[in-house]
């Protein structure tokens, strides 16, 4: 165990790092997999994430839970592999390219492009286990950059210019990449709602 002496004062908050597998990897792992839905990848992520946390104990100053502590090393950890993939990704996407769905001058659907809307009932969808089963495949397809962006907007919900600094991206093709991803994941939707 672990206590910490922080900015003058003594803290009562002890960390025990045995207990971290048993109070905290299922969430880890949980929070892992919905943004690299990768099983074997989320393990790893918690491993390395309980690991750097060892290392970093004296650095713990419990001015937050141990939770929110693993958490934002897991994020840092998930950030990582997001830089990697991106790196990995081939080359960027030239804006002129752009899916004839969208208009050229400002990025918004071309009206009779645009997807029709879903037949669900009045709860949010995200609240449907079959909705999220569907929605976890369907984002497994994207390829590795748009994924990575994807989910980094609309589930870690950084801003743009974070997203486009962290995977070295410009604005324009974020904005690309956010619209073929929407397109792909409407598409796959659709087809598998039915």
């Amino acid at each position: 165990m672990h206590s910490r002496k922080s900015s003058g004062f003594t803290s009562t908050h002890i960390i025990d790092p045995h207990k971290w597998v048993v109070r905290y990897a299922d969430y880890l792992y949980n929070y892992a997999l919905k943004r690299i839905n990768n099983e074997d990848s989320a393990r790893d992520l918690v491993q390395e994430t309980l690991l750097a946390a060892l290392e970093r104990m004296d650095k713990f100053e419990a001015r937050s839970s141990e939770i929110t502590w693993l958490t934002a090393i897991l994020k840092n950890k998930i950030s990582d592999v997001y830089r990697k993939k991106s790196a990995a990704s081939p080359d960027m996407i030239d804006i002129s390219e752009l899916d004839p769905l969208f208009s050229q001058q400002d990025g918004h659907w071309i009206i009779r492009h645009r997807p029709v809307e879903f037949e669900m009932e009045p709860e949010e969808p995200a609240q449907h286990p079959e909705f999220m089963e569907i929605l976890q495949n369907c984002m497994k397809k994207l390829p590795n950059l748009w994924f990575a962006v994807f989910t980094m907007k609309h589930m870690d919900e950084k801003k743009t210019e974070a997203i486009c600094h962290e995977l070295s991206i410009t604005p324009a093709n974020f904005w690309v990449i956010i619209h073929r991803a929407k397109v792909n994941l409407r598409a796959c939707l659709q087809k598998n709602m039915q």
